[in-house]
């Protein structure tokens, strides 16, 4: 009786997939997906999901739904897909109203709400306007209470 010997399935790449792979994974600012494009050349040089999972250090469930998706969608397979999530607090009207009010004047996150509200904004907490303004690119110090004095 002989043993079976896995079969293996050798992803065929265009030299077009090939080349955006290899950009891919030296130039994608996702790490993620960067580590499914090595996971997807890797395959196509015949080595198996397993082989594959063991130079990666990564589950061989991983590198099987990389080579599923990549299968299905091609580059496009490689992105994280959409995440579930609650709703955003503001709109993307609101938010670009804010950040501009941000910039045109220095404003307490406090005073910031209050003239959303009263603009006819969702009612909003503070630490969401603070989440926004930063995630607009908005820094800021806290205010120092006490000079230093130097003798």
């Amino acid at each position: 009786m002989s043993e079976e010997v896995p079969l293996r399935v050798m992803l065929a790449l265009s030299a077009a997939d090939q080349e955006a792979l290899v950009q891919t994974e030296k130039k994608h600012p996702d790490w993620r997906v960067r580590e499914r494009a090595r996971s997807v050349l890797l395959l196509a040089q015949g080595k198996t999901c397993a082989q594959v999972a063991a130079l990666q250090a990564l589950s061989m469930r991983t590198v099987s739904n990389t080579r599923q998706r990549w299968i299905a969608a091609g580059l496009s397979g490689l992105a994280d897909r959409p995440r579930s999530g609650a709703p955003a607090k503001v709109s993307k009207e609101e938010a670009e109203r804010l950040l501009q009010w941000a910039r045109d004047e220095p404003l307490t996150l406090t005073a910031l709400k209050a003239r959303h509200e009263a603009a006819g904004g969702t009612p909003v907490h503070v630490n969401t306007l603070k989440a926004l303004l930063k995630a607009g690119g908005f820094v800021w110090k806290r205010t120092r209470h006490s000079l230093k004095k130097t003798r």
